[in-house]
């Protein structure tokens, strides 16, 4: 594989369905783009990339699904390889705490100020000790998803994206309430 192929973990590791160790090292890697995370699933499992890539500067994630072309059947579902289970468990290997030193900027496509973001944002923060700047973006919207099977019971973009200025405070607050930051100036965005 050439440096500049994008690495797709799903295809890399598709003939080894029941790998319980994989260890990775990005020691060159600066920026890594982790697109298309299903929404309702547990994200703190990417953490594992801060710790894999020591060198990582930037780190997007993108937590969407797309509702057209969700498959539901369950029958399809299994044999195109979809599990169930909607948490990874991730644990650092420095038991007395991991800390990355490069880390400067996150983003977060598909943000919702639930227990999952608020508690990755969290952790991030706690870890990053150059965390500059975190960048959080609504779900995204196709023309496409307008018009969705009922059976899959979505919506359009969530209503709980901070719209204004008090709800955008109130997240903020919620991030970093308590939380004893290994990088104390770090600023949070709401993108349109």
């Amino acid at each position: 594989m050439r440096w500049e192929e994008a690495v797709r973990l799903s295809q890399l590791l598709a003939n080894v369905p029941s790998i319980r160790d994989l260890h990775l090292n990005f020691m060159c890697e600066k920026c890594l783009d982790l697109d298309k995370l299903p929404e309702g699933y547990d994200i703190a499992w990417t953490s594992f990339f801060l710790e894999a890539a020591p060198y990582l500067k930037e780190m997007c994630i993108t937590v969407w699904d797309h509702w057209c072309e969700i498959v539901i059947d369950k029958e399809e579902r299994k044999v195109l390889g979809y599990s169930d289970k909607t948490n990874v468990e991730w644990m650092p290997s420095a038991p007395d705490g991991f800390r990355h030193h490069n880390l400067a900027k996150l983003t977060i496509y598909g943000f919702q100020p639930d227990d999952n973001f608020i508690g990755y944002i969290r952790r991030v923060m706690e870890t990053s000790t150059n965390l500059e700047e975190i960048s959080l973006y609504d779900k995204k919207m196709l023309p496409c998803c307008e018009d969705l099977d009922p059976k899959i019971n979505k919506v359009a973009p969530s209503m709980l994206y901070p719209q204004n200025i008090e709800e955008q405070e109130l997240v903020r607050k919620q991030v970093t309430e308590g939380l004893v930051i290994a990088s104390p100036h770090v600023i949070i965005h709401f993108r349109s």
